[in-house]
Protein backbone atom coordinates (compact mmCIF):
# COMPACT_ATOMS: atom_id res chain seq x y z
CA UNK A 1 0.00 0.00 0.00
CA UNK A 2 1.09 3.67 -1.16
CA UNK A 3 2.30 5.73 2.30
CA UNK A 4 0.41 7.78 1.36
CA UNK A 5 -2.87 6.04 1.40
CA UNK A 6 -1.71 4.50 4.41
CA UNK A 7 -0.91 8.15 6.55
CA UNK A 8 -4.89 9.33 5.42
CA UNK A 9 -6.37 6.03 6.49
CA UNK A 10 -4.73 6.39 9.65
CA UNK A 11 -5.51 9.96 10.26
CA UNK A 12 -8.99 9.15 8.68
CA UNK A 13 -8.94 6.65 11.96
CA UNK A 14 -7.72 8.62 14.44
CA UNK A 15 -10.45 11.25 13.90
CA UNK A 16 -13.25 8.94 14.33
CA UNK A 17 -11.88 7.66 17.42
CA UNK A 18 -11.67 11.58 18.56
CA UNK A 19 -15.30 12.28 17.55
CA UNK A 20 -16.68 8.61 19.04
CA UNK A 21 -14.95 8.80 22.04
CA UNK A 22 -15.93 12.50 22.83
CA UNK A 23 -19.58 11.83 22.23
CA UNK A 24 -21.46 12.06 25.83
CA UNK A 25 -24.06 9.54 24.15
CA UNK A 26 -21.55 6.99 24.38
CA UNK A 27 -20.66 7.55 27.85
CA UNK A 28 -22.00 5.45 30.53
CA UNK A 29 -24.47 7.32 32.65
CA UNK A 30 -22.16 8.23 36.10
CA UNK A 31 -23.35 9.97 38.88
CA UNK A 32 -22.24 13.38 38.86
CA UNK A 33 -24.12 14.83 41.98
CA UNK A 34 -26.07 13.02 44.64
CA UNK A 35 -29.09 13.95 47.18
CA UNK A 36 -28.73 12.02 50.10
CA UNK A 37 -24.69 12.27 49.61
CA UNK A 38 -22.96 9.15 50.34
CA UNK A 39 -22.29 8.96 54.30
CA UNK A 40 -25.48 11.72 54.54
CA UNK A 41 -27.09 11.82 57.86
CA UNK A 42 -30.77 12.69 57.41
CA UNK A 43 -34.06 13.27 60.11
CA UNK A 44 -36.87 10.50 60.24
CA UNK A 45 -39.73 10.40 58.41
CA UNK A 46 -39.60 11.90 54.51
CA UNK A 47 -36.18 12.78 52.07
CA UNK A 48 -36.49 13.68 48.54
CA UNK A 49 -33.70 11.80 46.79
CA UNK A 50 -32.29 14.11 43.32
CA UNK A 51 -29.36 11.94 41.75
CA UNK A 52 -28.10 13.78 38.30
CA UNK A 53 -25.87 11.65 35.51
CA UNK A 54 -22.81 12.45 33.19
CA UNK A 55 -25.14 11.36 30.44
CA UNK A 56 -28.99 11.12 29.31
CA UNK A 57 -30.50 8.14 30.90
CA UNK A 58 -33.67 5.97 30.20
CA UNK A 59 -35.90 7.15 33.03
CA UNK A 60 -38.47 4.07 31.80
CA UNK A 61 -36.25 1.15 32.35
CA UNK A 62 -34.49 2.98 35.52
CA UNK A 63 -34.67 1.98 39.50
CA UNK A 64 -34.31 3.42 42.68
CA UNK A 65 -34.93 1.09 46.07
CA UNK A 66 -34.10 1.16 49.76
CA UNK A 67 -32.34 -1.57 51.58
CA UNK A 68 -32.21 -1.08 55.27
CA UNK A 69 -30.08 -2.86 57.43
CA UNK A 70 -31.29 -6.08 57.31
CA UNK A 71 -31.28 -5.91 53.63
CA UNK A 72 -35.03 -5.36 52.84
CA UNK A 73 -35.44 -3.78 49.51
CA UNK A 74 -38.53 -1.13 49.14
CA UNK A 75 -38.77 -0.27 45.79
CA UNK A 76 -39.16 3.74 45.22
CA UNK A 77 -41.21 5.43 42.56
CA UNK A 78 -39.29 7.86 40.46
CA UNK A 79 -40.78 11.06 39.50
CA UNK A 80 -41.57 11.75 35.69
CA UNK A 81 -40.98 14.94 34.25
CA UNK A 82 -37.52 15.27 35.11
CA UNK A 83 -34.54 16.62 32.70
CA UNK A 84 -33.16 13.44 30.87
CA UNK A 85 -30.13 13.34 32.98
CA UNK A 86 -32.33 13.68 36.63
CA UNK A 87 -33.74 10.53 38.66
CA UNK A 88 -35.94 12.35 41.44
CA UNK A 89 -37.98 11.23 44.06
CA UNK A 90 -39.60 10.88 47.24
CA UNK A 91 -39.19 8.54 49.90
CA UNK A 92 -41.60 8.69 53.29
CA UNK A 93 -41.60 6.59 56.37
CA UNK A 94 -37.97 6.18 56.70
CA UNK A 95 -37.48 5.31 60.67
CA UNK A 96 -33.99 6.02 62.31
CA UNK A 97 -31.23 3.04 61.08
CA UNK A 98 -28.70 2.66 58.35
CA UNK A 99 -29.98 2.47 54.51
CA UNK A 100 -28.83 2.63 51.56
CA UNK A 101 -30.14 4.09 48.36
CA UNK A 102 -29.94 1.35 45.54
CA UNK A 103 -29.72 2.91 41.47
CA UNK A 104 -29.77 1.53 38.64
CA UNK A 105 -29.89 3.43 35.18
CA UNK A 106 -29.63 2.17 31.47
CA UNK A 107 -27.57 5.25 29.42
CA UNK A 108 -28.29 5.62 25.82
CA UNK A 109 -25.22 3.93 25.18
CA UNK A 110 -27.28 1.07 26.15
CA UNK A 111 -24.96 0.39 29.10
CA UNK A 112 -26.68 -0.20 32.60
CA UNK A 113 -24.60 1.18 35.43
CA UNK A 114 -25.75 0.56 39.22
CA UNK A 115 -24.68 1.62 42.38
CA UNK A 116 -25.50 2.10 46.41
CA UNK A 117 -25.28 5.68 48.35
CA UNK A 118 -25.38 4.46 52.00
CA UNK A 119 -27.28 6.92 54.38
CA UNK A 120 -28.22 7.30 57.80
CA UNK A 121 -31.92 8.02 59.31
CA UNK A 122 -31.63 9.63 62.81
CA UNK A 123 -34.13 10.79 65.09
CA UNK A 124 -35.92 13.96 63.97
Amino acid sequence: MHPTLLCRLAALAASAWVVLAASPTLAHAIIVEATPQVGATVHAGAMDVRLRFNSRIDRHRSRLTVLDALGKETPVALDDNTPADVITAHISGLAPGEYRLRWQVLALDGHITRGDIPFTVTAP
